[in-house]
């Protein structure tokens, strides 16, 4: 079954293979760059009834240099059937490209990193017909991320530490750190990071003190209930009842509880009143940002 760890995983190596850097520093290559990059298709059906999917499928394509075909597994646990597929996937995407072929495992726990590093092997009484060795991103392979000039510089590892070390003592350090540097970035992207994390933590408790770190309300991952998701609906179904500036001001209050800001009854009111739609996407934006609720103001 696909899980939302899946998704995040899926999500962040299509969009952002510079995330596989800590792969390429042990294999001596040079920083990834997304343009040496194209995804293929992840089915690795042939003519059969049963489908088999890998998570994500890249072709790793640089101007100079060895070509080859990456496949990435997310996974939580272990599984002998799935350490079945994988020397399956390798083998098929091995005789369909002719190219050599990297099988990349993202793991959030040391004993499923440890696991998953093989080597997996198919014996025959001593003989050994075929082996099958992952590189495995997790706890021990990629670095705890608690400086926040480097999450500026590299949001997609920064993001991928906080889902691998979720499980970490130190993963409340890693959180704030991350977050701390995410918010140097453009809204959008703020936004979208926040919930590429969101999404990758799944069901662990580090996502609710993820959750508490989260700011505004739109979201990119639609049908995972994430903070931003739950807000944005709420002051949605509201707007459809009350018209669409009481939504809108039912939403500003909504992430600024959230926030844990102190609402006193003048800012309400002035919320609840204002009918200028375009004022109140503004103070909805600023919402996830200002220091005190009062700040929506100081502008006009």
């Amino acid at each position: 079954m696909v899980t939302a760890t899946h998704e995040a995983s899926h999500r962040l190596f299509q969009e952002h293979p510079e995330a596989l850097t800590p792969v390429f520093e042990a294999l001596g290559l040079p920083p990834p760059v997304k343009t040496d990059f194209h995804e293929l298709s992840p089915d690795v059906t042939e003519i059969r009834p049963v489908e088999r999917r890998a998570d994500t499928v890249l072709m790793f394509e640089p101007d100079m240099g060895e070509h080859f075909v990456l496949a990435v597994e997310a996974q939580t646990k272990k599984d002998p059937d799935k350490a079945k597929n994988w020397a399956y996937y390798v083998a098929y995407l091995r005789a369909k490209y002719d190219l050599p072929v990297l099988l990349v495992v993202v793991c959030r726990d040391r004993s499923t990193a440890a696991w998953a590093t093989g080597p997996l092997e198919s014996t025959v009484g001593p003989w050994t017909s075929q082996v099958t060795r992952p590189f495995v991103l997790g706890p021990q392979t990629v670095p705890e991320i608690t400086d926040a000039a480097v999450v500026a510089q590299q949001p997609a590892l920064a993001a991928l530490s906080v889902i691998v070390h979720s499980q970490s003592p130190r993963a409340a350090a890693i959180l704030e750190t991350v977050a701390r540097g995410l918010v140097s970035f453009e809204p959008e992207i703020t936004k979208y990071w926040f919930e590429v994390v969101e999404v990758g933590l799944e069901s662990t408790p580090t996502r609710q003190n993820w959750r508490k770190l989260m700011q505004d309300v739109v979201t990119h991952f639609p049908g995972h209930g994430t903070l931003f998701e739950e807000k944005y609906l709420e002051g949605k179904a509201e707007g459809k009842a009350e018209g669409e500036a009481r939504g809108e001001a039912k939403g500003i209050l909504r992430v600024l509880e959230v926030r844990g800001l102190a609402l006193s009854d003048d800012v309400r009111q002035r919320i609840n009143a204002c009918t200028d739609l375009d004022r109140l996407n503004d103070w909805l934006d600023r919402s996830g940002t200002v220091e005190r609720a009062e700040d929506l103001f100081t502008e006009y």
